[in-house]
């Protein structure tokens, strides 16, 4: 790809400049390509992003681009998408769906079923999916349409500017709310689990109490950062596993006093009791402010009226 420099854009940034004539790409997906010398300037690979370029230097972008989506075969799964137009959709994902293939699972994705419902999204890597949620967590997904809103919408997410809200139901009393900032890493003996690590990435969680039981507490969560099982490994790390997380120790059920119909509900929960219950986004295109909210499913419900059921009991 070969793009010349106008004259508008003449002493503007390399970096800068290079986003805005190759808008496919995403600013941090540029920024590695000129860190690795894939972005060449009049025949020569790029040194420094800040530099500022001339009228008529010559960008050669010789960087591999994703694939696209062919070896992933579409499915007609069921799929509930709470909104859709040309360039995105939110999509409400069921607990126990994984969002993308993996060694471990090749079809029966959400992947796969945005492929057959979307069939544009085979033309945007990873049909479409910007960020994701583990197999076991429920709700709101957003999902680009195009190549163009995927690189928007992956630079929000890079930017921390897509607001993204979630109910936990977590193992333990909390008086009040607070900010989790603690750097989160691989597990040092365990490849399937995330730790605190002081070598770890930056990791910033906030949370606030939403309702208070005997022995349990509902908390809405806020993430700033997105690392991988960030909630899950933050809240397990300060004591309060999420209710029926077998990875980080919250299938449990602990508290002096706990009927024994509580008690096996909570042995029994099947997963771990996290919902994506919110998403605020601008839109790719119309920068318009969109926000969706949606309540926790069944289970999670009738797990809480179990609580409640027992607080008022006394």
């Amino acid at each position: 790809m070969v793009e010349v420099v106008p004259a508008e854009l003449a002493g503007q940034r390399l970096d800068a400049v290079a986003a805005k004539l190759f808008p496919d790409h995403s600013r941090s997906r540029l920024k590695t390509w000129i860190d690795e010398g894939s972005l060449w300037v009049n025949g020569a690979p790029a040194v420094r992003g800040r530099d500022p370029v001339k009228q008529g230097d010559r960008l050669d972008l010789r960087a591999e681009v994703p694939e696209v989506n062919y070896d992933i075969l579409p499915q007609n799964l069921p799929l509930e998408v709470v909104y859709a137009d040309e360039s995105l959709a939110i999509i409400r994902k069921p607990a126990g769906l994984t969002v993308h293939p993996g060694a471990g699972q090749r079809d029966n994705t959400l992947q796969n079923a945005l492929l057959y419902h979307f069939p544009q999204t085979a033309l945007v890597p990873r049909a479409g999916i910007v960020h994701r949620l583990d197999k076991d967590t429920s709700g709101l997904l957003v999902v680009a349409l195009t190549v163009t809103a995927h690189t928007y919408l992956a630079d929000l997410i890079a930017r921390r500017d897509v607001s993204r809200e979630y109910d936990a139901l977590i193992t333990g009393t909390i008086v009040a709310g607070s900010t989790i900032d603690l750097p989160i890493g691989r597990h040092p003996r365990d490849r399937l689990r995330m730790a605190v690590s002081t070598g770890g990435r930056k990791a910033v969680t906030h949370y606030r109490v939403q309702e208070r039981f005997k022995h349990h507490t509902l908390l809405r969560v806020k993430l700033e950062t997105g690392r991988t099982h960030q909630i899950r490994v933050h809240l397990s790390h300060l004591k309060w596993p999420i209710v029926g997380d077998q990875l980080y120790g919250g299938r449990v059920a602990r508290g002096v006093g706990m009927s024994l119909k509580l008690r096996e509900a909570l042995l029994a929960f099947p997963r771990q009791a996290l919902h994506a219950r919110a998403l605020e986004l601008e839109h790719p295109v119309t920068g318009e402010l969109l926000s969706f909210a949606n309540e926790p499913p069944e289970d999670f419900q009738a797990l809480l009226q179990l609580l409640r059921d027992e607080q008022k009991a006394g």
